[in-house]
């Protein structure tokens, strides 16, 4: 089973959208493993950016993650990373399908409500980041009726 790391951001908070979201990954079948609603601290914006520190739109992008709460999460499946992105929609919404989150839910590429791990192992970065103390240990029931 693999774990990824999902980030409903400012916009998608103050819009209400945190259930819809959420109700997405869950009908799909994933198992949420962490969550925390919390006001981000420029320190922990710019070491999850850190990658995108060179980019023009980098300050911009830390300033707007603390302007307001976020909801960050670690849903857990089979094939979670790519799967979760495919939910989420591209990058720039104009350019995500309907039936995606960021094709029903924004227009702008600067509010596009979602942040989502783009690998495995930068899955394992943020996790580690935003969840040091660790994720809730347990078995869900629901596995045999999702799984072989």
């Amino acid at each position: 089973m693999e774990q990824t790391f999902i980030m409903i951001k400012p916009d998608g908070v103050q819009r209400g959208l945190i259930g819809d979201i959420i109700k997405r990954f869950e009908q799909k079948g994933y198992y949420l493993r962490a969550m925390q609603y919390k006001n981000v601290e420029r320190e922990l914006a710019e070491e999850h950016y850190v990658d995108l520190k060179s980019k023009p739109f980098y300050n911009g992008l830390v300033e707007y993650i603390i302007s307001a709460p976020v909801v960050a999460m670690v849903w857990e499946g089979k094939a979670v990373v790519a799967t979760g992105r495919k939910i989420i929609g591209a990058t720039n919404p104009l350019a995500s399908d309907p039936g995606t989150i960021r094709g029903d839910y924004c227009i702008d590429v600067g509010r596009n409500i979602i942040h989502g791990s783009d690998a495995v192992e930068s899955a394992k970065r943020e996790i580690g980041l935003w969840f040091p103390q660790g994720l809730a240990e347990y078995k869900p029931h629901g596995l045999p009726w999702i799984y072989e």
